[in-house]
């Protein structure tokens, strides 16, 4: 597989390390590849967003969170403050500990699939050298592409994508990635756009 057709279309620093992840995660296809690249890219606004950003107002609060800020005052407490709002909003969950232990915000999303909580981290760190419950931030800077193959890999991503190069296909892996299928037209243009890069 030539991946020097891939430059220009995504970062030099991306393509990098994609042969990482086709050792160690098995995303060794074309079809693999470009399912898996289409994901990153769009989950990752074009393979910039390295950590989740949630500087919410008020509002945005009490529409994506509003479980946690059932009132307008809670969520004007937490307003524009991205540590307190992680911790509340990730605490006592996906392995982290209570608000007060401050995990939330440790292990926040990070990586070009946005890696989130102390479990996750804790099974990714499997993967790699160094202690990334002492770094976390390394998924941000040295690991972005391989802790999205990690989770590619650990939701059985690559069987999804060898059935087919359909937008089907393409929603299927969307849904396992998502949870739904936000963005799902600029999914497929980018997976159309890799897969003929890849199979040419």
């Amino acid at each position: 597989m030539n991946l020097d057709k891939l430059k220009t279309h995504i970062p030099d620093s991306v393509i990098a390390q994609i042969p990482d992840v086709m050792a160690k995660f098995n995303i060794n296809t074309p079809l693999r590849l470009a399912h898996f690249l289409a994901q990153c890219g769009h989950e990752s606004g074009g393979f910039k967003a390295v950590n989740e950003n949630l500087n919410y107002g008020a509002k945005g609060l009490r529409g994506i969170f509003g479980k946690y800020f059932p009132t307008d005052e809670k969520a004007a407490l937490y307003e524009r403050k991205p540590e307190k709002i992680a911790n509340l909003v990730y605490a006592s969950r996906m392995g982290n500990g209570p608000e007060a232990s401050g995990e939330g915000y440790k292990f926040r999303g990070r990586g070009y699939i946005q890696l989130t909580g102390k479990a996750n981290y804790t099974e990714f760190d499997k993967s790699v050298t160094e202690n990334l419950l002492e770094t976390p931030e390394l998924v941000a800077t040295k690991y972005p592409l391989l802790s999205a193959a990690w989770f590619f890999s650990k939701n059985g991503l690559n069987a999804l994508a060898d059935k087919g190069a359909t937008d089907a296909d393409v929603t299927a892996i969307t849904k396992r990635v998502n949870g739904g299928t936000i963005g799902l037209p600029d999914r497929i243009k980018h997976f159309k756009e890799f897969h003929a890069l890849l199979v040419a």
